[in-house]
């Protein structure tokens, strides 16, 4: 699962990071809530960690924004304030759980963990575009029905591709998807699994699918390629 905290001390960031990253989850840190803000609304979260009181933007504030446009990541509350109004002001705007600092990080992880097996059971989907059919629960692709033989990452690079088919999606965006903050990527690794892709969309199809915009980024093939979504 793919984590945001967002947290002003340097202390907590490093707590928290490390242990979500040894419970096996992808994280990203930012450090006030503009930055917050930001990188919430450019990169796919399945969870929030995030305390009230920040620099820039406050977390409520930067909460009331990721409603209002739409996007409904799970969100924790970190907050060193105990009182009822506070938290129940912080659940109306659409926070999914409340911890009170200082916390039990043992107790913190069960409660990423609860919400990662919320995200889990939820009813799967797939992605079609045109031929191509992208199941994400099996973690496979198939074009034409022949099962195609994807590694890792060219999975999760065509899924996002595949997500947001209608843009043009930039190399800074795809490698942000591909790591996490503290990985830094390899400088052709994008282009390479590009590469790899479109030789075996062309062994399967004939055709490469995957355009290249000049500088901008890459794009699923709109103009072969029908799109829609199933569930």
């Amino acid at each position: 699962m793919r984590i945001l905290i967002v947290e002003e001390s340097p202390q907590l960031q490093h707590l928290l990071g490390l242990a979500l990253r040894e419970a096996g989850h992808v994280v990203d840190i930012a450090g006030d809530g503009a930055e917050g803000l930001h990188l919430a609304g450019t990169r796919g979260y399945a969870m929030i960690v995030l305390d009230v009181t920040l620099p820039r933007l406050d977390g409520l504030t930067l909460l009331l924004e990721l409603r209002r446009r739409g996007q409904n990541v799970h969100v924790l509350f970190l907050t060193a304030c105990a009182a009822v109004p506070d938290r129940v002001r912080g659940l109306e705007a659409g926070a999914d759980d409340y911890m009170i600092k200082p916390f039990a990080l043992a107790e913190l992880l069960a409660r990423v963990e609860a919400v990662n097996r919320r995200v889990a059971a939820k009813p799967q989907h797939r992605i079609l575009v045109g031929d191509l059919e992208i199941d994400l629960r099996a973690r496979c692709a198939r074009l034409r029905g022949q099962l195609m033989e994807l590694t890792a990452r060219e999975f999760l690079l065509l899924e996002y591709l595949a997500r947001r088919r209608s843009e043009v999606v930039s190399r800074a965006d795809l490698e942000a998807h591909l790591y996490d903050d503290k990985v830094e990527p390899m400088s052709n690794v994008v282009a390479s699994t590009i590469c790899y892709l479109r030789q075996k969309f062309r062994a399967a199809c004939g055709s490469d699918l995957i355009q290249t915009c000049g500088r901008l980024g890459y794009v699923l093939d709109r103009s072969t390629m029908a799109l829609d979504e199933a569930g």
